[in-house]
């Protein structure tokens, strides 16, 4: 069982982190289009903004839960380091427990969002519901809890190898 969830969340864990590899790359190809079109062609197209902003926010959420999972999240721990090492683990316990109420948050409020407005469009690009570009809100929310379970219940995977960003064991004399 340890096993399927573990496999299940680092397919979860690549997926986010080739969507959100995907939407940067995407973007740094829309944004320049943009541009070129209004300032050389002097026709400004009208879906490069909507949709730049639509990869930032598929960006956004599902490179947070890949960067909870990796363990790369912004921390400040200059308080945390300096407490005695009870007092570090209830930090932490408290970090899991409130990120977790957050990921809850944006699944329930983030699909709540995405019923309400999907009905309406987006005035540059009608064929798309305004609901889903608040898709990767509760998305996102949805796999962090993925990984937030994780790593309450078998600790944190920031060492497996999928995780690691060269993909290869760090030798000891190395470091």
């Amino acid at each position: 069982m340890k096993n399927k969830f573990l496999h299940c969340n680092d397919a979860l864990y690549l997926t986010s982190i080739w969507l959100s590899g995907g939407a940067i790359f995407l973007m740094s190809i829309i944004i320049p289009w943009g541009i070129f079109a209004r300032y050389v062609l002097g026709t400004g197209s009208q879906w490069p903004e909507p949709i730049s902003v639509l990869l930032m926010v598929i960006f956004t959420f599902f490179g947070a839960a890949a960067a909870y999972r990796a363990g790369s999240h912004i921390a400040v721990a200059m308080v945390t380091d300096r407490l005695p090492q009870i007092l570090r683990r209830i930090a932490a316990v408290l970090v899991h427990a409130l990120m977790f109420v957050i990921a809850v948050f944006m699944v329930f409020y983030g699909f709540k969002l995405c019923l309400e407005t999907w009905n309406q469009s987006i005035g540059a690009i009608p064929w798309m519901p305004v609901g889903a570009t608040y898709l990767p809100v509760p998305l996102g929310g949805f796999i962090t809890l993925f990984f937030i379970v994780e790593h309450i219940l078998l600790g944190s995977q920031h060492q497996r190898s999928v995780v690691t960003f060269d993909h290869e064991a760090i030798e000891p004399e190395a470091i």
